[in-house]
């Protein structure tokens, strides 16, 4: 079945919703969740969102905190453009409604993390993403141009090539169409014609073993453009978050935001000993996260333990309940009090500060595409996201990309030529342990040899053992029905795929991308 929308979104964290709620009276609106609504990356953000409001701080610090965590490779021009936008961006945002925490003179209580000169994250307890998700939803459900679609699972983006037409990487004017989708209700694939479309599908921290990121977070955003020849960045930078909560039998697993350090907790090895001063004597727990991470997995290797400890035991039991109280709750939930206790924690897959190649208005390779959000590759981060930059950067493209694309809506038709999805010959797929094992051995071979520390050998032998994946999991699509969880792989080892790419063409160390081999 053909539907028309003149502004397709595909997800519906902060990038996709707030861009959404800006194009919506120029048009149409469909948003396309592959699950409920409010299950995206934005709902767990805890630390919350920086931007520079209040007079000790400045653009400029803010920038170049930016510049530095993101180790030279930031685009400086992107950098500034977020930067200076970010105080009319976050006032909006409490224009929607977002509530953020005020001290006892009613000014906002902002925190400090690591990389950050000046206390400049604005948070909503312990909660941040989870409050801006709220509210956004409940403005886009409340306007009467915005159709909101859940489980419907975007499968591959509509260009010429489904019209026959030979598309390459080196095509100059490939062009997205639309979107064919994948109703999770009644199994049917429909085709979305769009004159535009934003792809706002978060991250991919699902290619590893150990993540933060929700199970949605399968980087289907990214490998639908890279199969639809669109460019793709940066994919080696992969962000692992220093601490996860170590407790195994999770998915996700759960984020002790850094806000904790920056409230002044100690990473302590198990012998209960600090050791930043090896690594960042400077900056010790607040150094960056590519430089934290980097120092616990090295400690861990020397040890040969499964985690450390993070101390919160010296900070005020008030303190710890006013500004983290989900942190407090879901450690007491598993029998530690993390003010008597010291908590285990353990790196985790977090962030990818790669994705797809967009400009300064968000757009992408392919025209009338756009995409923002964790999927996105702007610039803004470099090497290295700098803490509480992400939610910031979702907020300032959406809103370009919105501007953008408003501008050009009215000149822009429907492809009436799109053919319908043809499964003509596919069968029903009962092998589910192909799909399950299959994507167990990628997280795996991602895991072991493309994780924080890399070398040569590590991304060769990944490399070869996934060709072997690809080829097996490519056959079974071909003949198969499709199902979320087959596309899912697909789009994981893809992902995969690029990340052992990209680091293998990277030649020295910088940032997220470390090498033995780079030494």
């Amino acid at each position: 079945m053909k539907k028309r929308k003149d502004f397709l979104v595909i997800g519906t964290g902060i990038a996709g919703l707030s861009y959404a709620l800006r194009v919506a009276d120029q048009g149409k609106v469909c948003i396309v969740s592959k699950s409920s609504a409010e299950e995206t990356a934005t709902q767990y953000a805890q630390g919350g969102i920086a931007a520079v409001m209040n007079a000790l701080d400045s653009y400029e610090k803010h920038i170049q905190d930016t510049l530095i965590a993101g180790d030279g490779l930031c685009n400086e021009e992107v950098v500034r453009i977020t930067i200076t936008e970010s105080t009319e961006r976050i006032r909006e945002l409490i224009g929607w409604g977002a509530q953020f925490d005020k001290n006892k003179s009613g000014e906002f209580d902002l925190a400090r993390e690591g990389g950050h000169s000046e206390f400049r994250v604005l948070h909503h307890k312990d909660q941040t993403g989870l409050e801006i998700e709220r509210i956004l939803l409940k403005q886009v459900k409340e306007h009467p141009n915005i159709e909101l679609l859940e489980n419907h699972f975007a499968i591959d983006l509509i260009t010429q090539h489904h019209l026959g037409v030979d598309v390459n990487r080196r095509t100059p004017d490939i062009t997205c169409l639309g979107a064919y989708i994948l109703n999770m209700g009644t199994n049917t694939i429909d085709t979305y014609l769009a004159k535009t479309c934003m792809l706002a599908t978060g991250g991919n921290g699902n290619v590893y073993n150990t993540t933060t990121n929700p199970l949605v977070a399968t980087g289907d955003g990214v490998a639908m453009v890279y199969r639809a020849k669109g460019k793709v960045e940066n994919m080696e930078f992969m962000q692992f978050h220093p601490t996860s909560l170590y407790n195994p039998t999770e998915k996700p697993s759960f984020l002790i935001s850094e806000a904790v350090r920056g409230a002044g907790a100690l990473l302590l090895n198990k012998k209960e000993i600090r050791f930043m001063d090896k690594y960042d004597a400077k900056r010790m727990e607040l150094a960056p996260r590519d430089v934290v991470a980097r120092a616990i997995d090295t400690e861990l290797k020397l040890s040969g333990e499964d985690h450390l400890f993070l101390d919160a035991r010296h900070i005020p039991k008030t303190q710890l309940l006013g500004h983290f109280p989900t942190i407090y709750a879901k450690c007491l939930s598993i029998g530690i009090d993390i003010s008597k206790d010291l908590l285990p924690v353990v790196p985790a897959a977090h962030y990818s500060c790669g994705g797809i190649s967009v400009d300064t208005h968000g757009r992408a390779s392919i025209k009338h595409l756009y995409a923002s959000g964790e999927c996105s590759c702007t610039g803004l981060h470099g090497a290295n996201r700098l803490a509480s930059n992400s939610l910031l950067e979702a907020l300032v493209f959406s809103h370009r990309a919105a501007l953008d694309a408003c501008a050009n809506i009215k000149n822009i038709e429907f492809c009436e030529e799109v053919p319908e999805w043809d499964s003509e010959g596919m069968i029903l797929n009962e092998e589910m342990i192909l799909i399950t094992q299959s994507l167990k051995e990628v997280q795996s071979i991602m895991s072991n040899y493309v994780g924080i520390v890399r070398s040569n050998i590590r991304l060769q032998r990944a490399k070869t053992r996934l060709e072997i994946i690809y080829k097996e999991t490519e056959e079974l699509y071909q003949r198969s029905v499709h199902s979320v969880k087959l596309a899912e792989l697909r789009n994981l080892i893809t992902i995969g795929y690029l990340i052992i790419k990209m680091s293998m063409e990277r030649k020295e160390n910088r940032g997220l991308h470390y090498s033995l081999d780079n030494l």
